[in-house]
């Protein structure tokens, strides 16, 4: 796992790229992994992954900001201690209305910025490889990262003055290629793959080395399984 010291908060944005991240109210977020750690850790490891996913993309040199579109107080409170702007989901019709209405926050305030969706179940998630993510993404009009299991995305970036035309949920890839976007197939990005849904993908992003905020109340699941 990595240490709190290897992921810093960027206390002075310079990046080109607006992060627009959702997150739904803990007590409803992350169900399906409720039956591998319980109704109580659940909402916990949900702010956590949120929590170290925000950490590393404000450390990440090609990020200017990352607006959260969230509904939850506590959420919201603990996401912009670490630097993030929140504003309220005020569509309240889904997460592709969510993430429009979060572009939408960012250009009132910066213009035609380039901006990108992120998920935020990615407790695993390495700066420098989302800013090979972003680097590449300044090549194209829209293009995206799918995740680990090859069928749904977990970003998805629209260059300044285009409509980010989010289609996540499910089999999300598929429809993100039929909208012309481009899919990054760098190697080497596992960490910005890696969204946690699961049990299994818990196990899979705590072998990749999760941030410290996940590693906390992540730790009695590791030692269950030292066992």
């Amino acid at each position: 796992m990595r240490t709190e010291g290897e992921i810093a908060t960027n206390t002075d944005p310079t990046g080109p790229w607006s992060l627009v991240v959702p997150l739904k109210p803990l007590a409803r977020a992350k169900s399906r992994l409720g039956r591998a750690v319980g109704g109580d850790l659940r909402p916990r490891l949900a702010l956590a992954f949120a929590q170290d996913t925000v950490a590393a993309a404000l450390s990440c040199r090609a990020v200017g900001d990352v607006v959260v579109v969230t509904d939850d107080p506590v959420a919201g409170a603990a996401l912009a201690a670490l630097g993030a702007r929140t504003v309220p989901d005020v569509p309240a019709a889904g997460l592709n209305a969510a993430l429009e209405h979060g572009a939408r926050a960012v250009r009132a305030r910066h213009g035609a910025a380039a901006v990108a969706a992120l998920n935020a179940d990615l407790p695993a998630l390495r700066p420098e490889e989302l800013a090979r993510v972003l680097d590449f993404a300044t090549e194209f009009p829209r293009a995206f990262v799918c995740d680990a299991q090859g069928i749904g995305t977990t970003f998805l970036s629209a260059a300044p003055g285009v409509e980010l035309l989010p289609a996540f949920g499910g089999a999300s890839r598929a429809r993100h290629l039929a909208s012309g976007a481009v899919e990054i197939v760098l190697p080497g990005l596992d960490s910005v793959r890696r969204d946690v849904d699961t049990g299994e993908d818990l196990a899979a992003a705590l072998a990749l080395g999760v941030g410290r905020f996940t590693a906390g109340p992540a730790a009695p699941l590791v030692a269950a399984g030292d066992r």
